[in-house]
């Protein structure tokens, strides 16, 4: 156990060099904050742990970590600290996202490219306080890499990344983008190279065979590396027993309950959502596969983002979101989003609420749920608006607004090892802390109300950041 985590913690270090590091000139014209110590006086307190809100707290930074909390008149503020009167205001922690992308769907009669937003997509999660994001899947492994290094070294604005490699596919993928393993050995060959590259994690796709998956998992274990999946030709129970750290998606992507199924084959995706959307969460088929995950202590992503936009009568995205896209990605989205009312008998309707329930029932159980956004689908899921929107969906599904900012950050550092240093607001953490305008404990929309993100003790601007790249996602 203790080797499996030098690695994330090695890499976690190498990310704090950031807050001594000189920032660049661009990056400088998105800082609000920078003071060798800071007060943040009389804020509302949301540790994040799950634990109640506390009411005019204070917060002490300085070099980059929280050096005092505690009720406001309780800790003693250093002369020339920079103190800052926060009434109204909420801080939470800095979020960690567990399924994001630095890239963007872009579509063509008859396609749909996918495109790195190596400039608005990491602006825009720092900007909606996505202090930490782990990449689910890469379609450009060496840009994000780059993107990493740029973030790390002060040379460009954005959150820590946790890079995964490049998606590891099977035969028959549909997108042209990705490398199609030809068998185990490949697999093996493929995590080596990357993790050499500096890919920090893995993420397998819908195609592979299970002997293909071992690979993957004994090779990037090895590594001390993790491994998650959106599967298809793999059933949720199968991965568990092979050994696969994470699953993305939930019930909405498990094939297993669908009858018929062969084995190392990715059956109609559209006929798998309507066989699991019949079941009953409290059924035997999905309680047996909640006990398995576990029982293997394998993770769940929530998504819920991604998926709500293919139910019609769901909410288009905010303005705010749709005020990012370019003008042609803004159109693309709002008509396919028009195109679902086509489908009467889609089976998303359902499947979006026994998805809900499905989470709900897994951390019932004791298993270990994280979030991210997955920004592809019909293209209203954009970086950071949508890990808001994830918070509120989570608490639309059933848990209370302290439960969902805890799966939302404590729950996604405990995955990858960082608990002890992010993920929630303690003494001696990382100085990650989201300010936010009015109480999201009590009225979880406030979640979107971000104003100032403190990244390893250096506070952000949200608003400089999301007006940078008005109008550009789609673009670059």
């Amino acid at each position: 156990m203790r080797n499996r985590l030098m690695l994330p913690l090695m890499v976690f270090f190498s990310c704090l060099a950031v807050g001594q590091a000189t920032l660049s000139k661009e990056v400088m014209e998105f800082v609000r904050v920078q003071s060798p110590v800071i007060a943040l006086e009389h804020v509302r307190l949301i540790d994040g742990t799950g634990a109640a809100a506390k009411a005019d707290q204070t917060i002490l930074i300085s070099g980059g970590k929280i050096a005092a909390m505690g009720a406001s008149g309780s800790v003693t503020i250093p002369d020339g600290a920079n103190r800052m009167d926060f009434t109204g205001y909420s801080a939470i922690p800095g979020m960690v996202g567990m399924h994001e992308h630095l890239f963007y769907p872009l579509f063509y009669p008859g396609k749909v490219l996918y495109r790195n937003m190596s400039t608005s997509f990491p602006r825009l999660y720092l900007a909606a306080g996505m202090t930490t994001i782990r990449t689910g899947g890469s379609m450009e492994p060496y840009t994000d890499l780059e993107v990493k290094r740029a973030v790390d070294g002060g040379l460009a604005a954005g959150p820590k990344i946790n890079a995964t490699g490049p998606y590891l596919e099977g035969k028959n993928s549909r997108p042209i983008d990705l490398h199609q393993l030809s068998g185990p050995e490949d697999a093996r060959r493929t995590v080596n190279y990357w993790a050499e590259e500096g890919s920090e994690s893995f993420k397998v796709y819908n195609f592979l065979s299970r002997a293909e998956l071992k690979a993957v998992i004994d090779e990037a274990h090895r590594h001390h590396l993790k491994v998650t999946g959106h599967l298809c030709s793999i059933g949720f129970r199968e991965a568990a027993e092979l050994g696969i750290d994470n699953l993305e998606h939930g019930l909405t992507v498990d094939t297993e309950f669908l009858s018929g199924k062969k084995p190392d084959e990715c059956p109609n995706a559209n006929l798998a959502v309507a066989a699991a959307a019949k079941l009953s969460v409290s059924g035997e088929e999905i309680q047996t596969t909640i006990r398995a995950l576990v029982d293997h202590h394998v993770a769940v992503t929530s998504t819920l983002p991604v998926f709500e936009q293919f139910v019609a009568g769901r909410p288009n995205v905010s303005l705010k979101a749709l005020d990012a896209l370019t003008d042609a990605s803004r159109l693309s989205y709002l008509t396919n989003r028009s195109r679902l009312s086509l489908n009467p008998n889609s089976p998303w309707p359902e499947m979006f609420k026994r998805e809900m329930e499905f989470e709900r029932a897994f951390v019932q159980a004791g298993g270990l749920l994280i979030a991210g956004t997955d920004p592809t689908g019909l293209g209203g899921v954009i970086a950071g608006f949508g890990d808001q929107r994830e918070v509120e969906l989570l608490v639309e599904a059933g848990f209370t607004p302290l439960e969902a900012i805890k799966i939302q950050s404590l729950n996604g550092a405990q995955f990858l090892g960082l608990q002890d240093h992010i993920g929630s607001l303690a003494t001696g953490k990382q100085a990650d802390i989201v300010l936010i305008k009015g109480d999201p404990s009590a009225n979880i929309k406030d979640i979107e109300n971000v104003e100032v993100v403190f990244k390893d003790g250096v506070g952000y601007d949200s608003k400089k950041l999301i007006d940078s790249v008005k109008g550009q996602v789609g673009n670059w």
